[in-house]
C-alpha cells in the first residue's frame, strides 16, 4: 500500500557549518532545515547553521523513520560520512528494514 503524502516521513542527514553531521526526521525536509537555520530547530543545530542536506530517505511511517534515525545516530562519524556518499543511505535503510523484519519473524 502506498503511503499518502501526509503520512510520509523522511530521515535526513545535514552538514552543519562547523562540518559536523546532524540526523533528524521530518515530514518536509526543506521546511525543517529552514527551521534549523532560523534557530528554531534542535538545540544541537543552533549556532551551527547554515545546514546543508547531505542525504535523505523516505520512510513509510514515523516509526520506521525513528528507527532509522536511531540506527544512524549509533554509527561512528566515519560510518555516517560513508552514508552521505552516493546512495549508501538507501542501502543502509534497506538493510535496517530487513533486520527489523527478520527480528519480527522470530
Amino acid at each position: 500500500m502506498l503511503a499518502r503524502a501526509r503520512d510520509t516521513w523522511f530521515v535526513y542527514m545535514a552538514r552543519c557549518a562547523d562540518d559536523s553531521l546532524y540526523t533528524g526526521i521530518a515530514r518536509d525536509v526543506a521546511t525543517r532545515i529552514a527551521a534549523h537555520d532560523a534557530g528554531k530547530g534542535a538545540r544541537y543545530t543552533r549556532g551551527r547553521g547554515p545546514l546543508r542536506v547531505c542525504a535523505a530517505r523516505r520512510c513509510a511511517s514515523k516509526g520506521e523513520a525513528l528507527r532509522l534515525e536511531l540506527a544512524i545516530k549509533r554509527l561512528t562519524r566515519a560510518q555516517k560520512e560513508e552514508l552521505t556518499r552516493g546512495r549508501r543511505l538507501a542501502a543502509f535503510a534497506r538493510a535496517q528494514r530487513a533486520r527489523a523484519t527478520a527480528s519480527a519473524a522470530k
